[in-house]
């Protein structure tokens, strides 16, 4: 029974990859012929959005790598899978955004010193094309990108190339007819704000989840109520809540009871679940029962590292 949700799962996974090898191949052609008309054209803004072009490929191609890497499954080196992989992918996709944004500005600047003329011809028409390709591969990553942080980020990669290809042509008009050179870094400068603007967001959320940080849409306050309004709980403590990848999130948590069976624990035990999945999309919790006294009532426990000696090391058990 349980078998069609992972097939369905491997086909979509699937379809993703295929997308994404067609958005790569796409890309990473038409970087060289932008790179070779920006240079021709003397278009900071061309060259601006071919070295974005660039890293897209990159993060296009970390984004696939890392979509297969997740359906590998969890063994004894890595209980919780390769979920994380494409975590990691999102989080060097934003910095290399960063990094692009800040070469843009420098280049920029320079060209604002001293605006070189711009061959507005290829600049539109290299610039058009541009915006239909990136467009399409951007519409190519889109499906599953709402709820993927990796997907997001190589959409949010693409879109910036859509933003700035579109950019590139509208100085190039406006440079046709009024003569302002000056345009061109202009619109470069317009570009990296928009791409530090998307790498801040996806380098926000990486971070927090690698950090192990409470998912944002949960109210961890009416969470613990939501428990403890569940008839035979008596208190919560040692919780944790954290996210695995930005859909998959894991809880643990002590729940203080009576002196009950073990039929009725497990029955309490369904019921708390229950709660967590349907109401705060909470899949993964580990829950141990406890009676009164067992051990401290901290709701959140403080963790410690704790070194041993060569002279206590026998005592301790794993």
């Amino acid at each position: 029974m349980h078998a069609h949700p992972h097939s369905h799962f491997g086909d979509i996974a699937k379809q993703t990859n295929r997308r994404l090898a067609w958005s790569v191949g796409l890309t990473a052609i038409f970087v060289i012929v932008e790179f070779i008309a920006g240079a021709w054209g003397n278009s900071l803004a061309l060259l601006t959005d071919a070295a974005h072009n660039f890293t897209d490929v990159i993060a296009l191609g970390l984004s696939w790598y890392a979509l297969r890497l997740a359906l590998k499954p969890a063994h004894a080196r890595k209980t919780f899978g390769y979920h994380r992989a494409g975590i990691l992918v999102a989080l060097v996709n934003s910095t290399t955004l960063v990094i692009i944004a800040l070469g843009i500005f420098y280049e920029a600047w320079h060209r604002f010193l001293a605006p070189p003329e711009v061959n507005t011809t290829v600049l539109i028409g290299v610039g058009g094309i541009a915006f239909v390709i990136n467009l399409g591969t951007a519409l190519l990553v889109k499906k599953g990108s709402e709820h993927d942080l990796n997907l997001r980020s190589a959409f949010l990669h693409l879109m910036g190339d859509v933003v700035s290809t579109l950019g590139a042509v509208l100085a190039g008009v406006i440079i046709l007819i009024t003569g302002w050179n000056w345009l061109d870094p202009f619109v470069s400068v317009l570009i990296g704000l928009l791409i530090l603007w998307n790498a801040w967001s996806i380098l926000r959320q990486s971070i927090d989840i690698l950090l192990e940080s409470t998912p944002e849409n949960i109210d961890v306050k009416a969470m613990v109520d939501d428990v403890l309004s569940i008839d035979g709980v008596q208190g919560v403590h040692d919780l944790h809540v954290w996210s695995i990848s930005e859909n998959t999130r894991m809880l643990t948590a002590h729940i203080r009871t009576g002196d009950i069976s073990v039929s009725a624990g497990s029955s309490l035990q369904n019921q708390i679940n229950g709660i967590l999945l349907h109401k705060y999309n909470i899949q993964h919790a580990t829950l141990q029962l406890e009676c009164e006294g067992c051990t401290p009532s901290l709701l959140y426990c403080d963790i410690k590292e704790v070194k041993h000696t060569h002279n206590d090391a026998s005592q301790v058990s794993f």
